[in-house]
């Protein structure tokens, strides 16, 4: 994706069954739950680097002694950092007290961080809120331990504002009106009404304060909580809690737009955002990896007793396809094979494009995360050449020689590393800058592989915004000089913001959209602006499940081919002198090659919550009204 947009958060939760000495004895260290959960987080990277944060919990410690621990970073290197500062307190309490290391009582009752209940984030902030503050996991703290909850997730809520207001109207003060805080505070206050009638149902029992202790922690109904908080919440999730005497939960959203997949055996319970995470981790096969099902709650009681229940009834799957495109690593099988086959099956648009021609065009890609899709792309081609050479062969039977057959042979697609991103130049660059000279040298090029007679053809992820592609790498490939310059979009075009985890907030933002009001400037079309901003203002006080997405109308008048030329026609500026066409994937191609992924509301406008609806409203009439602000 060569325009810059944050990725998804990622989770990591992991539950150890069994007593340290058993790590210590078949893995030889007691900081094996430490280890694996560095590995998880680490192996989720890609997911974001604003921000990262890690919590432990250690079972069945005495009053006094700390059983929660928790460390959150927003350095550079976030995790690296946060694991350091892990490292660094262990190493310190050690050194003091090397006779730990063979007492596991002493060891898990005196060093921060050894536990048997993990819990790890990374993160982007889609906000652009990277202080500290608000890094994941966050804490709510309390004297009694059943009531201290540990939260961190992967989501966004679309209707923030109604949550805060009713946490208002039960009377309570946050700090902040954010979806994470109001998570946590709804989560935090039904915990604290269950606890309360657990202990009223202790007390008429006979039992004293203390003597209720556990048995709350045992009674503690998971499910009953997760109902009464999540009740109105509109978005997509994949948020883990931990409570302080050791019960947890992992939730996903009822549509499975957030991904979220566990593995179980007898020694641990693991979470990730990721599947491929957990196989690499843990060593497992592909299959032992579960998806958890949308709408339902992966609980992990503080005896290790496991259940999946269903939280909120399940909607129509909408997984996020973006997932898919771009963001979970492509060391997933079924990822790595989608990809490919989002790059073969635009191959029939690339053709006409260069009319055929592959005898006279270079194919490559930008960025490297488009590798996958190339080899897709140029594995068709090769399909195409090969049947064209078959069909040649068939049609001169008679009159090929072995030379014209040794030449025909010889012909093959020719496949080039055209671009190589200068990493330091990118970081000298800042985001706002206007360097246009500079930010056309983001990408170093490799000269002497392209010819004045030849189309090139660049496969990229998607396109977003196109200011990478006008500002840096169609000027970058017409210093090769060729005739024509094809950019190719695994993804189909973006026309909606996304408002459930990535960073698309603002319609203006969108290439897709501004080729969109160019047309309708051109053909005396642009009344539909100001009309689809009177519907849109008309629902502002309707309940979302009354709201209509009314900005599709502004795509309705055009073919996807017009609206794809107007882009390539936007980000041809002056001095270029290749022809530049712009292709992407379709949307029914993209839902053949993604068939379980079929979440497409920022191609489509189809979104899978109500919320969606009145974001995409509220984000064009932000556009109308000048407004820079974000839709939710």
């Amino acid at each position: 994706m060569s325009d810059k947009l944050n990725h998804e958060c990622g989770i990591a939760f992991l539950r150890l069954k069994k007593p340290l000495e058993f790590y210590k004895e078949k893995y030889g260290s007691a900081f094996y739950g430490i280890q694996k959960m560095y590995l998880l987080m680490e192996k989720q990277h890609n997911r974001g680097q604003d921000g990262a944060g890690f919590a432990s919990i250690k079972l069945d410690l005495q009053p006094g002694e700390r059983y929660i621990s928790r460390v959150r970073s927003n350095d550079p290197q976030p995790i690296a950092d946060i694991f350091s500062q892990i490292n660094g307190r262990i190493n310190d309490e050690l050194t003091l007290h090397p006779e730990w290391n063979d007492d596991m009582n002493e060891l898990k009752r005196n060093v921060p961080y050894v536990g048997e209940v993990f819990l790890g984030h990374v993160r982007y902030g889609t906000f652009g809120k990277n202080s500290i503050e608000s890094v994941h996991p966050f804490l709510r703290q309390n004297n009694w331990m059943h009531r201290n909850l540990i939260v961190a997730g992967n989501f966004n809520l679309t209707n923030v504002t109604q949550l805060f207001n009713s946490l208002i109207e039960l009377g309570q003060h946050p700090k902040e009106m954010a979806d994470t805080v109001t998570v946590m505070e709804k989560i935090g206050h039904f915990l604290d009404d269950e606890v309360t009638d657990l202990y009223q149902e202790c007390k008429e029992e006979g039992l004293s304060k203390r003597e209720a202790s556990p048995v709350i922690a045992e009674r503690l109904n998971v499910a009953r909580i997760l109902k009464r908080a999540s009740k109105g919440w509109d978005g997509g999730y994949a948020m883990a809690g931990l409570f302080g005497h050791g019960d947890a939960f992992v939730f996903r959203d009822p549509a499975g737009i957030r991904p979220a997949y566990f593995y179980e055996d007898d020694e641990v319970v693991v979470v990730a955002s990721e599947r491929p995470v957990i196989q690499t981790v843990f060593n497992v096969d592909h299959e032992d990896v579960k998806e958890l099902t949308p709408g339902c709650a992966l609980i992990v009681k503080k005896n290790g007793s496991v259940s999946e229940e269903e939280i909120l009834p399940r909607l129509p799957y909408k997984a996020c396809s973006f997932e898919r495109i771009y963001f979970s690593r492509g060391s997933d099988v079924e990822i790595y094979k989608e990809r490919k086959e989002l790059g073969r099956l635009v191959l029939p648009q690339v053709l006409e494009a260069i009319e055929k021609d592959t005898d006279n065009t270079v194919f490559s890609y930008i960025p490297n995360t488009a590798e996958t899709s190339f080899f897709g792309l140029t594995e068709a081609a090769r399909d195409f050449l090969n049947k064209r050479k078959n069909q040649h062969i068939l049609d001169h039977r008679h009159t090929l020689t072995e030379e014209t057959l040794a030449e025909l042979l010889s012909v093959k697609i020719r496949m080039e590393k055209i671009a190589i991103k200068d990493a330091k130049l990118r970081t000298f660059i800042t985001e706002d800058s206007s360097r246009d000279d500079l930010v056309a040298h983001v990408y170093d090029v490799t000269y002497g592989v392209v010819k004045p007679t030849d189309n090139l053809v660049i496969i990229d992820d998607s396109i977003v915004r196109g200011t990478t592609l006008k500002m840096s790498i169609i000027k970058m490939m017409d210093r090769l000089k060729p005739k024509k310059i094809v950019i190719v979009s695994s993804a189909p075009q973006i026309r909606y913001p996304d408002c459930y985890g990535i960073d698309m907030a603002k319609l203006e933002g969108l290439v897709a959209f501004k080729a969109a009001l160019e047309l309708l400037k051109e053909r005396n079309m642009y009344h539909i602006v100001e009309d689809v901003y009177k519907r849109c203002k008309a629902q502002e006080n309707l309940p979302d499940t009354e709201v209509v997405n009314h900005v599709v109308d502004i795509y309705k008048p055009f073919t996807d081919q017009e609206i794809s030329d107007k882009i390539a026609e936007m980000l041809h500026s002056d001095g270029i002198q290749a022809e530049v066409k712009i292709i992407f994937q379709t949307v029914e191609n993209l839902h053949k090659a993604c068939p379980k992924n079929l979440g497409d509301w920022y191609f489509t406008g189809d979104y899978p919550t109500p919320g969606g609806n009145r974001v995409v409203n509220k984000a064009f009439m932000n556009f109308y009204e000048g407004k820079d602000a974000r839709a939710y």
